[in-house]
């Protein structure tokens, strides 16, 4: 008998030592070391199953599990982003993917994974847990769908360079304790004019700075930019959590890549800035997802910047 997952509290005290601003690096390998283990532990104990309010009632491991975690997830997306047929397919050009080598930076339970592994030419995930390599590996070998799955640091690939055409990252690569370097490296496992679709979170007044505000009023703190910093690392997942706004993002790629799109979205959930229970379900329910999807990506008042690059050329390709 399938025995009910239960799930995992994210409780933290707030964001590493020395992270003080929502786009803080490292100021050495040495804190650079300590964010990364913090947020290898992090995911490795907290791996994202959308299990937030209620848990999984299906073994781990099993097609029901994976069902289960699919479901929660695209029904979740579907309101920012609803699908033409496939889920994402208003983001990412699957038929392109049949001439492509693909790699996944941070895989988790594979849902993007199982996407991109029936449409590529080939696919490659990897992840910085075992638990990650683990699950998706187990969800491809149960859909048949070919594919390698690493655990890897992408701050450090093992990889040659111009191995691959194309990389997909969701809601990943600003938990790494250094952002720039994970970019660095795309640039150089990618082939000439290979591209990247990268969804990294979003600095909306908002969705960073009003959140933030409120709950650090509601802790009894004066909303300093450090308190409303802290407030908002402490509402989300993983150890840190990078916020970019556009010009920052494309400020801090402009050496290695051309930007050729930026666009908003969000989730409908964060316009309402109540905690989970009968009261947000209802101003949620009175809310249209076209009405949202107005507010989220038009006013910008999202949470998700999702970038499209390609690759600049160097006198090295």
């Amino acid at each position: 008998m399938n025995q009910p997952i239960v799930k995992i509290q994210r409780l933290k005290e707030g964001p590493p030592a020395g992270f003080t601003s929502p786009t803080a690096l490292p100021t050495d390998d040495s804190q650079n070391l300590d964010w990364q283990q913090q947020n290898k532990d992090w995911w490795q104990k907290h791996s994202m199953r959308y299990d937030f309010t209620t848990p999984i009632p299906y073994e781990e491991f099993t097609a029901a599990f994976y069902d289960e975690i699919d479901r929660r997830f695209f029904e979740n997306a579907s309101h920012y982003l609803p699908p033409r047929q496939i889920p994402f397919d208003r983001l990412i050009d699957f038929a392109s993917l049949r001439n492509s080598d693909v790699l996944e930076i941070g895989c988790g339970n594979g849902s993007h994974a199982q996407l991109l592994a029936a449409r590529a030419k080939s696919y490659t995930g990897i992840d910085l847990t075992d638990y990650a390599v683990k699950s998706t590996s187990t969800r491809l070998a149960l859909r048949r769908l070919p594919g390698t799955v690493l655990q890897m640091d992408a701050e450090a690939m093992r990889f040659p360079d111009n191995s691959f055409d194309y990389i997909w990252t969701w809601g990943v690569i600003h938990h790494s304790a250094n952002t720039a370097r994970i970019l660095e490296e795309m640039h150089r496992v990618l082939r000439p004019s290979g591209r990247a679709q990268v969804m990294v979170y979003y600095r909306s007044l908002w969705n960073f700075y009003v959140f933030g505000a409120l709950v650090s009023v509601l802790n009894g703190k004066f909303p300093t930019r450090r308190a409303i910093n802290t407030s908002r690392q402490l509402a989300e997942d993983g150890a840190l959590t990078r916020y970019y706004r556009p010009r920052e993002w494309r400020r801090m790629v402009g050496g290695n890549f051309t930007v050729n799109s930026i666009r908003v979205y969000g989730q409908k959930e964060c316009l309402v800035l109540l905690p989970a229970g009968r009261l947000k379900r209802t101003l949620l329910g009175l809310l249209p997802d076209s009405m949202a999807r107005f507010l989220t990506g038009t006013c910008r008042m999202g949470g998700f910047l999702v970038v499209d690059m390609e690759k600049k050329s160097s006198a090295h390709d």
